[in-house]
């Protein structure tokens, strides 16, 4: 059940009183070992899900790599009641992301009337790719499952349906570097098949299923894969789409934007190489109704790639930046029916 609390907050200021109030309207933190902005943000009462945006645009030249946070600099929190602005806040929590991150503050409706499936690639008997950091196994599944729910939230909070169809009962969103392994996944209510083919016959099936069952709605689906190639392959976010799909084209090509503007702004001096691509040979590209984008987002090999993948911030951003393209490409849709 879902209920809806409008709060309208306006104040005004004059220019005097915003020059006078300018430090205390927008208070300097510390950043702390450890942080980044998401869990800076929550520990100074402030929604990320809200106003991550804002904190960006305020801080953009005092940020690092992949927007993340220097220890020991300062940073500016937003002020959440100096503007003229409507809030929603819906009163609706979900379990599968873990009692943290299970209340979903809404941030707009420009999702409203959308319907994302998102597949988080391997789990339950097969872990995909397994890597021994400091001591302790670390598997590909954990990983795209984190950043996939990460994904989900992002897109729940913009009033999309988001359908996930690689579940996990108890492993909601972890903000750690070593994920643990376990192999309870299941798509649905039913179990994973150990068998390679049956496994990715059971996922297209459901969001088959689904597609015909929301038909006339606009649909998405996304797939999220952590890749694994040898130790010494550093790749960027990468993504391929069906060969025959231009609103997959157009999907993919959209969320890579994001990423190559991204990369400009906060990493200047490095040029991003993520491509996208036709690759129709690929199961669940080839067999699922869905326009769709399949989405590599690193080597759990590398040690460069360890970085983006291990660190939880990083794994926000990467979650933030694909929601950002989609909201490009749902956008840019509208546009082009318009025209």
């Amino acid at each position: 059940m879902k209920s809806y609390r409008f709060i309208t907050f306006l104040i005004t200021l004059s220019f005097t009183q915003v020059t006078m109030c300018a430090q205390e309207a927008y208070p300097k933190v510390l950043a702390q070992e450890g942080d980044g902005i998401y869990s800076l943000l929550r520990r100074h009462g402030v929604s990320p899900t809200k106003y991550y945006n804002d904190f960006v645009d305020m801080n953009s030249e005092e940020l690092g790599e992949d927007e993340s946070l220097i220890l020991g600099r300062h940073y500016l929190l937003p002020d959440t009641l100096a503007k003229n602005v409507e809030v929603m806040e819906e009163d609706i929590t979900y379990s599968i992301f873990g009692d943290d991150f299970k209340k979903v503050d809404a941030a707009s409706d420009r999702l409203k009337n959308t319907v994302y499936y998102l597949i988080s690639g391997h789990g339950g008997p097969d872990p995909g790719a397994v890597e021994k950091y400091h001591g302790k196994m670390i598997a590909e599944d954990e990983y795209a499952y984190d950043v996939t729910l990460r994904l989900a939230r992002e897109l729940i909070s913009h009033g999309a349906e988001v359908h996930i169809i690689v579940q996990d009962p108890n492993d909601g969103i972890r903000d750690n570097r070593v994920l643990e392994l376990d192999t309870d996944e299941t798509v649905g209510s039913e179990s994973i098949p150990l068998d390679q083919l049956e496994r990715l016959k059971q996922r297209t099936k459901v969001v088959n299923d689904l597609y015909k069952k929301n038909s006339g709605k606009y649909q998405r689906l996304l797939v999220t894969h952590v890749d694994s190639r040898g130790e010494g392959t550093n790749i960027d976010v990468f993504f391929y789409h069906h060969e025959k799909s231009s609103n997959g084209k157009r999907l993919a090509e959209s969320i890579h934007q994001t990423f190559f503007r991204k990369y400009k702004k906060f990493q200047p001096n490095r040029l991003y190489n993520g491509t996208f691509m036709e690759r129709s040979s690929l199961y669940v590209v080839k067999n699922t109704l869905p326009a769709m984008a399949y989405i590599e987002i690193g080597n759990i090999r590398n040690k460069k790639d360890q970085r983006r993948i291990l660190d939880p911030d990083n794994r926000q951003a990467l979650a933030k930046w694909i929601s950002e393209g989609i909201l490009l490409d749902y956008e840019s849709s509208k546009e082009a029916v318009a025209k």
